[in-house]
């Protein structure tokens, strides 16, 4: 049970969730993920995903169980410390990668647009669902393989396109594991031009 100075998750469990912080460290391991795919500026992720760990537990009460104010939770930590990061001061507008219409309407909810929306206040830089839309539906990527994920081919498509020319892009996302679908974001996003891409998440696998 929370206590009441305690918000989402008790101090204990923040205590022990497995932080990657790649932007504080100098990793670059999520970004060595599209090195060759996509030109990309910057990539970081929060936490660390380990199965049966508290960060799946965490994700998947927030994607199947409506609990929103761990994305707002998330959102609000990883913002505060990307904005103290010089690569991300710059960062003009703020993304959630789309779900397909039919299965937002199925769940209610963007699980990604909390998290989204609390970085893009912390970096004080524009939020948008609407500029990229993801045109077909695919299959819950969780029980696929690595192999089977990199092989899916996401569809997403641009709109208002004159809001992207010269911007810095965040685009993010709740879990990166092979990376295919923030890889097909950028790609969306990169067509347009003169548009510069980076990414961050919640957790990486």
């Amino acid at each position: 049970m929370l206590q009441i100075s305690e918000n989402v998750i008790c101090t204990s469990c923040r205590h022990q969730l497995p932080l990657t912080c790649q932007h504080r460290s100098g990793n670059q391991g999520m970004k060595k993920i599209f090195y060759g795919r996509i030109p990309l500026e910057n990539a970081t992720s929060l936490l660390l995903f380990q199965k049966k760990g508290i960060t799946q537990q965490l994700l998947h009460n927030l994607k199947y169980r409506g609990q929103q104010e761990i994305g707002t939770f998330l959102g609000t930590w990883l913002g505060s410390e990307l904005a103290e990061h010089p690569d991300y001061k710059g960062v003009d507008l703020v993304i959630p990668v789309p779900l397909h219409r039919k299965k937002r309407r199925i769940r209610g909810y963007n699980q990604v647009s909390h998290f989204a929306i609390e970085i893009a206040n912390k970096l004080g830089a524009d939020y948008s669902e609407s500029i990229l839309q993801k045109k077909t539906g695919t299959r819950s990527q969780v029980f696929k393989n690595r192999l089977t994920r990199s092989q899916t081919h996401q569809i997403f498509e641009l709109r208002e396109t004159d809001l992207l020319k010269g911007k810095h892009v965040l685009v993010v996302d709740d879990i990166v594991t092979t990376g295919a679908t923030l890889e097909n974001c950028a790609l969306a996003l990169i067509k347009n031009g003169d548009v510069r891409v980076s990414f961050a998440t919640m957790a990486m696998a």
